[in-house]
């Protein structure tokens, strides 16, 4: 298992990738590397269906071992949402801008302590053996208001658990290491390396 193949065009998640496996000495191919590959439809009403379903098409179109994930902002004052549909939450063309209106609207009036919320992500690994799936959570709350300029999606409106700043203020590095895909590529990372 020497090549796998990201099923993402996410420039960012394919660096952040390449660098974690680099000591697995692992070549990380992307769908870049396969223009014949589609678009996937995310149209499952589960993060471990649509990491599934993007992991099978690519490596039924490449026979070689495919990793893809979803993510998703869990709000448990709204049951759950946005869950599954975070990237388009306000619309299928949303901007990022307009999901966090959505989200802060709806939670308009909603006491803190009742704003508590989590960032789930699947990670999905289809191979020769078989398929595997790992998760990553963190857990925070919602804010009233947005802080902070890094990052993207809802993370200005996420305060995660235990600290002070949103992850829209954290640094990369501190986002990284606490964060639900961090958790999710580092239990994949480990059970890949206990494969070797």
């Amino acid at each position: 298992m020497n090549t796998i193949v990201l099923a993402s065009r996410n420039k960012h998640k394919i660096e952040e990738l390449r660098q974690t496996l680099a000591p697995l000495n692992i070549d990380l191919k992307s769908t870049y590397d396969f223009p014949q590959l589609e678009e996937v439809i995310e149209d499952k009403t589960t993060l471990e269906g649509n990491a599934l379903k993007k992991a099978r098409y690519v490596f039924e179109e490449t026979s070689l071992p495919s990793l893809s994930d979803d993510t998703g902002l869990e709000v448990e004052a709204l049951d759950g949402r946005p869950g599954v549909y975070s990237a388009r939450y306000a619309g299928e063309a949303a901007t990022y801008q307009e999901n966090v209106d959505k989200l802060l609207d709806e939670l308009a009036g909603v006491e803190p302590e009742h704003r508590k919320a989590q960032f789930r992500t699947v990670v999905a690994f289809v191979a020769e053996g078989g398929v595997h799936t790992f998760e990553g959570v963190c857990r925070g709350q919602i804010l009233d208001e947005e802080r902070g300029d890094k990052g993207f999606g809802y993370d200005p409106v996420f305060l995660p658990e235990g600290f002070e700043k949103t992850f829209a203020e954290l640094s990369a590095e501190i986002k990284n290491d606490i964060s639900h895909r961090g958790k999710a590529i580092e239990k994949f990372y480990d059970w890949l390396k206990e494969q070797q």
